[in-house]
């Protein structure tokens, strides 16, 4: 339970650290389309990082259940493959690591599969 409220909230502040940064930093260094591609990430990253606060609240109110904790470790490889290679993409501008982004994708939606099936065995 701990563990997901923490990652949760690291996860609110980075993406807050780094929606600034977009805004201030890269504004004038890089072009319009990819500041496009690193508010997408900053905005995943957000919605995730609540995912895994709500996770975490959840593990505190419920059974202990690997379906939760197998969520909040697919949003968190989620963050880290999608809103991490769409960050990577901007600076660098190397379009392969653009096909990193589906599998982070993918473990988002794995991620809110389980919750729904978690949610309807315990609640």
């Amino acid at each position: 339970m701990k563990i997901f409220i923490i990652l949760g909230a690291v996860n609110a502040f980075l993406s807050v650290a780094l929606g600034a940064f977009g805004a201030h930093g890269l504004e004038k260094s890089v072009e319009p389309k990819y500041l496009e591609i690193w508010k997408t990430g900053v905005n995943y990253q957000m919605f995730h990082a609540i995912g895994l606060l709500i996770i975490g609240v959840l593990l505190g109110k419920l059974p202990a259940s690997t379906l939760l904790s197998w969520s909040g470790w697919c949003m968190l490889i989620g963050i880290i493959l999608f809103s991490g290679s769409l960050y990577a993409l901007t600076l660098t501008k190397v379009g392969v690591l653009g096909a990193i982004t589906p599998l982070g994708g993918i473990s988002f939606l794995a991620a809110w599969v389980l919750l729904i099936i978690a949610s309807v065995k315990y609640l």
